[in-house]
């Protein structure tokens, strides 16, 4: 009878590790940036059917990237757990913090259980406050962890050198057509340090805008909006969406 192949415990989850950020390295990046008025969120993302923003409750938002049927499952499980602890408490209850929390815990299982492979996926959790000094931004990696991040963040692709980009740019009290123009440029540096162009029907654009008067704070910048936002900002761009409007929560994510 031959002997079971041994690997550490460290080896093993070092593996894992290797394994989730291979996968999520292929996918399009994200960025999140902090504005004057709220937060926006701007992926790389021709579809207009598979999202990787979307709307979780009153004030937070949801962004990913990864395998699309992984965080899809997590954005409907963050609606459902917002929905029921909003009707059985309070809306004021449903905060980022506990959703990050909750998203902590399901990551941080599957990852080290040796039962299933780990998920490929990265979050961001945002939710806009009454000021800028209340928003708050959480980034969950693959393992489950938790940062909380200002400012700006950047996930998937290469996410390394688009944060890096960002923080050295990034500035509180920009507008949303300044903070569109950084985003957009972050995403169109390629991995070697050349440039490419993105235009409006490349992109997926949402805020997060305090100003609204609706409960809801989350909308999606579409079409003519978001083409005069690019134009403001001195960014080239055509869209090929006709007009803005809310999220209704439908999927979250879209990659490769």
């Amino acid at each position: 009878m031959s002997t079971p192949f041994y690997v550490s415990p460290q080896q093993a989850m070092a593996d894992r590790a290797e394994y989730a950020r291979k996968g999520i390295a292929r996918g399009r990046s994200v960025v999140v940036l902090q504005y004057a008025d709220g937060i926006v969120f701007v992926a790389e993302n021709p579809s207009r059917a598979l999202h990787k923003v979307s709307e979780i409750y009153d004030r937070i938002a949801f962004a990913a990237v990864g395998k699309y049927n992984e965080f899809e499952n997590l954005r409907i499980g963050g609606v459902r757990y917002a929905d029921l602890r909003g009707y059985t408490y309070a809306r004021t209850d449903v905060t980022a913090r506990g959703l990050a929390n909750v998203y902590a815990q399901t990551l941080g299982t599957i990852f080290s259980s040796a039962a299933e492979k780990p998920y490929e996926v990265e979050l961001i959790v945002a939710e806009v406050g009454e000021g800028p000094e209340d928003d708050q931004i959480y980034r969950l990696p693959h393992d489950g962890s938790i940062v909380d991040e200002h400012g700006s963040v950047a996930v998937g692709g290469n996410s390394d050198q688009i944060g890096s980009y960002l923080e050295q740019r990034h500035r509180d009290g920009m507008t949303l057509a300044e903070a569109l123009k950084l985003a957009v440029g972050s995403l169109s540096r390629d991995s070697n340090g050349g440039e490419r162009s993105l235009t409006a029907d490349q992109l997926e654009v949402a805020v997060l805008d305090r100003t609204r008067p609706q409960q809801r704070k989350f909308k999606r910048v579409l079409g003519r909006q978001l083409s005069r936002l690019l134009e403001e900002g001195g960014t080239s761009a055509s869209a090929g969406e006709t007009s803005g409007g809310d999220s209704s929560g439908e999927s979250s994510a879209s990659e490769e």
